[in-house]
């Protein structure tokens, strides 16, 4: 029998759990959870706090009674103080105050990751706050409740910031948006298409102020004020979406780092210490349009990460096949979706590439549900492998990103899709395929 401890039990650390529990009858699992809740879906937060659904019970999508039925054991509101790697002990505090020790065979660490906050002056007045776990939204939808929040400050234009902008909108309150950079999503899309949902958030009221350092927040108790390199802005709720840096603080100081700080792990998501596996957030992935292992925080590359860890330690040997880091978004009905890399960061990770725009109405012109389509096709310059894709339609495009995310894993090229079988039917597309013009356009 070989006992695993889980530490974390969100999307990597159930995928783990359930994969062992359900396929590996020799396996003793162990969760260990400093949240009370598991499993929250957080993309679902600004769909929550925007009220585009109900309620929020929905996004637990398992609990933990689940997991004691398959005969799990699992420690809800606990924290881990340290783990003693050679002895294979881990110290545990229960928020009773209760101190014990869990011993392991296999440890897998689903830390995930932790928001990055500005260390600025006021950074401790109330009203500023976080989008991470399921308690910052609660915390969060309280306040845009409240009808003295009349002006909400988003710092951050990645997709949280951009989606709990669109939310609090939806709230009735005055946004602004704030961003370093001088576009919003600048990470998975270039400008042709980030212009697109600036001029969207713009067109529903979200006030862009984009090319802004944060200097302080200002207030006497709660925030009142917030001051960037370009000018002082009263508001009355601030909400941080600057991004995320892996949570290594367990070990740190003993599992070999990535430069960001993750856990670097292999194709099994094994660590630089053969009994500790590390999964989802907090560790490195192997990326194939980069060719090299990458750090992609995305719930379904965690959820990727956990199935490997798991069929791994039950003992199947099953090694990642990598990710595309494949996304999309989808504010005030305007949808984008991307895979693998942009121009714009093939370039920083000097990779010579070239693209190929079109834009088209997704069905014939005699249809009238319809809509434009714009998509872009990147591609090595010298094998002509397709290394990334980018749509963007008021249309239901999505599905379409899938194809290109299987095209750079097996290395597709350019000139292979030009006379891919793609079907045609007014009702769906045009004759002449948006995604196949764009590759016989290709230079």
């Amino acid at each position: 029998m070989n006992k695993t401890v889980i530490i974390g039990s969100n999307h990597a650390g159930i995928a783990a759990a359930n994969t062992l529990l359900d396929q590996y009858p020799n396996q003793e699992v162990v969760m260990i959870e400093k949240n009370s809740n598991l499993s929250y879906l957080g993309c679902g937060t600004a769909l929550w706090v925007g009220r585009q659904i109900d309620s929020y019970e929905g996004l637990f999508y398992t609990n933990k009674e689940d997991f004691e039925a398959k005969g799990a054991k699992i420690y809800t509101e606990t924290t881990v103080e340290q783990i003693d790697f050679q002895q294979k002990n881990i110290q545990c505090n229960s928020n009773t105050g209760e101190r014990f020790f869990e011993s392991y065979d296999t440890l897998i660490l689903a830390t995930g990751s932790k928001p990055i906050a500005p260390n600025i002056p006021g950074a401790d007045l109330e009203n500023i706050h976080f989008l991470k776990r399921f308690q910052d939204g609660q915390t969060v939808d309280k306040r845009m409740s409240e009808p003295n929040i009349k002006t909400v400050a988003v710092i951050g234009a990645g997709y949280i910031g951009v989606e709990i902008a669109e939310a609090a909108k939806r709230r009735g309150k005055h946004v602004l948006l704030f961003d370093g950079a001088d576009r919003s999503l600048p990470s998975y899309y270039d400008r042709e298409f980030t212009d697109q949902m600036d001029k969207n958030l713009s067109e529903n009221g979200i006030e862009l102020h984009f090319g802004e350092l944060a200097k302080e927040y200002r207030g006497t108790k709660a925030v009142e004020a917030f001051v960037t390199n370009k000018g002082t802005y009263n508001v009355d709720l601030v909400i941080n979406a600057i991004g995320f840096l892996p949570n290594n603080e367990l070990g740190k100081e003993h599992l070999e780092l990535f430069h960001n700080g993750a856990y670097v792990v292999d194709e099994y998501q094994q660590t630089s210490d053969p009994s500790v596996y590390a999964v989802g957030d907090c560790a490195t992935i192997y990326s194939n349009a980069l060719k090299k292992i990458s750090y992609i925080a995305l719930a379904t590359n965690a959820v990727r990460t956990g199935l490997v860890a798991g069929h791994n330690i039950g003992g199947a040997k099953l090694a990642s096949s990598g990710v595309q880091g494949s996304n999309g978004i989808s504010i005030f009905g305007l949808n984008m979706v991307s895979t693998g890399l942009s121009v714009e960061a093939a370039s920083k990770n000097k990779l010579d590439v070239l693209y190929t725009d079109y834009e088209d109405l997704q069905k014939p012109g005699f249809m009238a549900d319809n809509a434009q389509v714009k998509i872009r096709i990147v591609y090595e310059k010298s094998s002509r492998r397709i290394i990334g894709a980018q749509m963007c339609s008021r249309a239901e495009i999505s599905m379409g990103i899938h194809l290109f995310s299987l095209a750079i894993e097996q290395n597709v090229t350019i000139d292979e899709l030009k006379l891919l079988d793609i079907f045609f039917l007014p009702h769906f597309n045009q004759p002449y395929n948006y995604i196949t013009m764009a590759a016989l356009t290709a230079e």
